[in-house]
């Protein structure tokens, strides 16, 4: 007997369509077993609680933006021998989301510094944290806009409380006002209430360069991402290298052949 028919209309009510997706197929499986009841029930509520996570895990990877799908299965460490790898693979865990702790990635161009910043993002997303990925300059550019329609309060109230921020290629572009003060509100308010990512190309020490308009600014800033960051160098060859293309082989030229003699 297939009880689709008649507990279709009464599970769409209720939304569970993940048991309704299921419950043909879960039908069979107990009969042939011939499970009890609670078996059969235990079944058909576990693919509604996957239904509705794996729902949840699309609506958050969505919502974070990330430019692509990187994984940190896909992360190539043998081309980075000198990174911490065990770090990488403790940050990969969340603690230092509980910790509320900044995790600051600096290496030259293409060695991987987004891939692994939205790396550990996926990782976050999979444990059912909320992320926000963006681009230095995409950030202050929103706030400014925000401030242009006055909804500046609310725009840094919302991405003060994102429980994970990763912000990339800070210090790419020199902040300027207000840029420079955006980001120092930004900073502050999220300081020891969620945690931060950043990436950039300048060494640690070079970080301040980013405000060169104001120095006190930058020290503020500064001071609040690197208490208790976890900090990672990425120092190695660029993935975007170029391919080498094999020089095409000239054929020899041939000599020019004796002639007998009459």
């Amino acid at each position: 007997m297939n009880p689709a028919p008649e507990l279709a209309p009464q599970l769409k009510q209720l939304r569970l369509s993940g048991i309704f997706d299921s419950l043909e197929a879960r039908n069979r499986q107990a009969i042939e077993a011939k499970l009890a009841y609670t078996d059969f029930l235990a079944l058909l509520i576990s693919d509604e609680v996957a239904r509705r996570e794996q729902k949840k895990f699309s609506t958050r990877l969505r919502r974070a933006q990330f430019r692509t799908t990187k994984t940190l299965e896909q992360f190539d460490f043998e081309r980075l021998p000198q990174l911490n790898r065990a770090l990488v693979h403790d940050l990969a865990t969340g603690r230092y989301l509980q910790e509320k702790a900044p995790v600051l990635i600096v290496g030259p161009c293409g060695t991987g510094k987004s891939h692994l910043a939205q790396a550990l993002g996926h990782c976050a997303v999979r444990q059912g944290v909320d992320v926000v990925f963006t681009t230095c300059a995409s950030l202050t550019q929103t706030l400014n806009a925000a401030r242009a329609t006055g909804s500046y309060e609310r725009k840094l109230a919302t991405l003060a409380k994102v429980p994970l921020l990763i912000i990339d290629d800070f210090g790419l572009k020199p902040l300027r006002a207000p840029a420079d003060e955006d980001l120092h509100d930004l900073i502050a308010e999220r300081y020891e209430q969620a945690a931060t990512i950043v990436t950039s190309n300048l060494d640690f020490p070079e970080w301040d360069q980013a405000f060169p308009a104001n120095r006190l600014l930058a020290s503020a800033s500064l001071d609040r991402l690197r208490h208790n960051a976890y900090c990672l160098v990425l120092d190695g060859q660029s993935y975007r290298a170029p391919k080498q293309i094999a020089a095409a082989t000239k054929p020899a030229p041939q000599k020019p052949s004796k002639s007998t003699p009459a």
